[in-house]
């Protein structure tokens, strides 16, 4: 679909720059000769709509034979949401999906109540060489629906809403947006999109989601005569009318956001809920490890080992 020009807006200028209301660097943590940035939750910020939690992984290269394996581990009060950029990754969950996550696609895991999955470089993706780079994020769920039965969702690349010109190819990946909606549903108000800018271009934010951020990914962006480059995240006053524009190389950039949740969040280990009530009856039941007739289940096909409960 063509972009819509009349949705460029003016971009704030000397004191406008205050439309900027957090900027958060990411903390890097090293796994091993993987690195992954997590910009969410920090210390400015817990969430970013319903975004509790957005980690970069990578890039990293992997030898043949070498990969990543996360052993099946359990979530509750979440959904996640996969965004490759590089490579696969093997995604076995206790509902028995089996599938492939490759880069462009869309991949929402819905916990709900409860939901135990692995994700692996294995198989045939250790038969070569890999990059593997991407993003991983978390939706904290609205209290209605915390307690939802399981699901997966999943849209192939070609799928995705597209929108083109004036510099701008943006690729929404969940949520509505400058006119287009994504087809995975959410279980709040979401945007979420990928973007890539010529240099120069200007990018307008959504200004129907009261919270929004935008995580640069590569590049440079200005807002307000401000300059910010790779690994950081902007997050921006609601109700401002305003946009960011790439630097002179161009810029790709993580646009996130939708309704704020109806208060804060706990959080411990996998586990995301309204009450600390919700998160003690989820470590007890994964701490059973009665997987035949308890609250967790191990997937199917990777119920060889699982990952214990921290003892803190």
């Amino acid at each position: 679909m063509s972009w819509n020009p009349a949705l460029d807006p003016v971009l704030p200028l000397g004191d406008a720059v205050d439309a900027i209301e957090t900027v958060i660097i990411p903390r890097a943590r090293d796994l091993g000769g993987f690195e992954v940035r997590r910009a969410l939750p920090s210390v400015q910020r817990q969430m970013v709509g319903p975004f509790i939690f957005f980690d970069q992984m990578g890039p990293a290269e992997f030898l043949t034979g070498q990969g990543i394996d996360v052993r099946p581990h359990p979530h509750i009060g979440l959904a996640t949401v996969t965004y490759l950029l590089k490579g696969k990754m093997h995604h076995r969950d206790s509902l028995g999906t089996d599938a492939w996550i490759t880069p462009g696609s869309v991949n929402l895991m819905l916990a709900g109540r409860g939901i135990t999955h692995s994700e692996r470089t294995d198989g045939e993706a250790r038969q070569a060489p890999l990059t593997l780079f991407g993003l991983q994020t978390w939706l904290a769920l609205p209290l209605d629906h915390e307690d939802d039965p399981a699901a997966f969702a999943h849209a192939p690349e070609a799928d995705l809403p597209v929108l083109e010109g004036e510099g701008k190819v943006v690729r929404l990946i969940l949520g509505e947006a400058w006119g287009a909606k994504a087809s995975v549903a959410t279980p709040s108000e979401t945007i979420y999109a990928d973007a890539t800018l010529a240099a120069g271009a200007v990018l307008p934010l959504p200004d129907n989601h009261e919270d929004r951020g935008v995580y640069v990914l590569s590049g440079e962006v200005s807002v307000g005569g401000q300059t910010h480059g790779a690994g950081e995240m902007l997050v921006f006053r609601p109700g401002d009318r305003l946009g960011v524009k790439a630097g002179p190389l161009g810029a790709r950039v993580m646009v996130l956001g939708g309704a704020t949740m109806e208060g804060p969040r706990h959080i411990w280990w996998n586990f995301v809920a309204s009450s600390k009530e919700r998160i003690e009856a989820a470590k007890e039941a994964w701490r059973a490890g009665d997987w035949q007739h308890g609250r967790f289940q191990l997937p199917s096909g990777d119920a060889a080992e699982f990952i214990p409960a921290p003892e803190r």
